[in-house]
């Protein structure tokens, strides 16, 4: 005997889980989500880029890194300190020690040794061509001067060698040479007498002369010199 059955849905083949209306959902919901996305992105932002670095940057990016620090820390540092650190860098990479790096002092001057190397008894026009910074120091000290008397130091009279220098501030204040004796190593007031003598000298490698006044008591040898003449 043959039954018959209902078949739900005779004549086609529909079904409840059909994907028609979920895939049509589906791609609805993105095309929304990807308007709002580019709504919402700012004009300046980058899109978004899912792939990897390479490596290469990311080493560029930590050596950049290490540059900041490292010039952050030198600028940190006073001049000195920068210097020891500059000096050690190169021991260390060139090798060599510190003592390499001492400056030598053997010709170092003081302001009294350019001075006494450049001083002149007596500053001509011609002398001031060609001014060094020396020689402006030696005109300086010259130009403090007092040019009236003379102070001389007779102590190699015998060898017929006498020294004359012009009087500071501190001798004229005291009075020596003046109301003083003029012989640096007297300091008698009594029986001063005044004398001008032709003094020839050698500055520089050129013999010069100039008349200079002195003020001396009787017992200094350069008066009892002149009272015989």
């Amino acid at each position: 005997t043959s039954r018959s059955f209902d078949i739900h849905g005779a004549g086609g083949y529909d079904s409840d889980f059909s994907d028609d209306d979920g895939e049509g959902d589906s791609s609805e919901n993105a095309r929304e989500r990807k308007r709002e996305a580019e709504i919402l992105q700012k004009p300046f932002e980058k899109g978004q880029h899912s792939k990897v670095a390479h490596r290469s940057l990311h080493s560029c990016e930590v050596d950049r890194e290490e540059a900041r620090n490292r010039r952050a820390h030198l600028i940190s540092m006073n001049a000195f300190e920068r210097h020891k650190k500059f000096v050690g860098d190169y021991i260390l990479y060139y090798g060599g020690q510190m003592t390499d790096f001492r400056r030598s002092v053997a010709k170092d001057k003081t302001d009294l040794d350019v001075l006494r190397e450049n001083h002149r008894f007596l500053w001509r026009d011609e002398d001031e061509d060609d001014m060094t910074w020396e020689k402006e120091i030696a005109k300086k000290y010259y130009d403090k001067l007092f040019k009236e008397y003379c102070i001389a130091d007779l102590s190699r009279y015998k060898e017929n060698k006498f020294g004359f220098r012009w009087r500071t501030e501190n001798e004229v204040v005291s009075g020596k040479g003046q109301f003083q004796c003029g012989n640096k190593h007297c300091g008698k007031e009594e029986g001063l007498k005044s004398w001008e003598v032709n003094f020839a000298y050698v500055e520089h490698g050129e013999k010069r002369n100039a008349l200079v006044k002195l003020r001396l008591c009787p017992e200094s040898p350069l008066h009892l010199i002149f009272n015989i003449f």
